[in-house]
């Protein structure tokens, strides 16, 4: 009997090791968020979409491909700064990979249009694909492709090399389901509703639907 006790101690420091070394394995498995740049058109829709995604931990609203470090929001939709806007999305690659991004992206944008998106017009509205390494590129190549052979239209995207990324002002950010009020010219609005208001009036979702069918993840969700 006392030597099964001895044994106990022991036996209780193995388990334990095993147990941490286990647990740093999990650790050390677990991929690391990484993040994807996407330009479509109005950056509230992009976030909006994109949060609904598994896997996605993160999406910010803001600006990239531009001169002007730090612009404002009046300053890019003013013109002059070359920026887009822009959405920086942080993901989980274990949940979701940057290649089943890209596709959801090219489905939810109308990517043949070169003039903006839907009802937004101008240079910061161009759909874009802001890539980090050889990697990214190459996926967005492919996932290009794929988009023009299905929808048989020449897809104008860029895919351009990453440029530094600015989030827009607090008030732009999760827009689609803040309570606060504005005034719009339906009168008083939640930016709740007046974002669902704006996306529809906008043609967002028909156009899309129109393009893609069935295959569009977002339209009317």
């Amino acid at each position: 009997m006392f030597a099964s006790i001895r044994n106990v101690k022991p036996m209780l420091l193995v388990l334990a090791i095993a147990l941490g070394v286990a647990a740093e394995c999990r650790e050390a498995s677990a991929a690391s968020p990484e993040t994807a740049v996407f330009a479509g058109g109005c950056f509230w829709c992009v976030e909006a979409d994109f949060e609904k995604v598994k896997g996605v931990v993160e999406a910010v609203s803001g600006f990239a491909g531009g001169t002007v470090k730090n612009p404002s929001y009046k300053q890019v939709v003013r013109g002059g700064t070359g920026h887009y806007e822009a959405v920086e999305i942080t993901y989980d690659p274990d949940q979701v990979s940057y290649a089943q991004l890209l596709h959801l992206f090219f489905r939810s944008v109308d990517p043949t249009d070169a003039g903006g998106q839907f009802c937004d017009r101008g240079d910061s509205y161009r759909t874009a694909i802001f890539v980090s390494d050889p990697a990214e590129k190459a996926a967005a190549e492919q996932a290009k492709a794929k988009a023009q052979k299905a929808l048989g239209q020449t897809v104008v995207t860029p895919i351009l090399a990453a440029a530094p990324f600015y989030p827009a002002e607090e008030y732009h950010q999760d827009y689609y389901r803040k309570s606060d009020l504005i005034l719009t010219r339906f009168g008083p609005k939640s930016k709740a509703e007046a974002y669902k208001r704006y996306r529809d009036g906008c043609g967002r979702d028909r156009r899309v639907r129109q393009l893609w069918g069935d295959a569009a993840p977002f339209a009317g969700s």
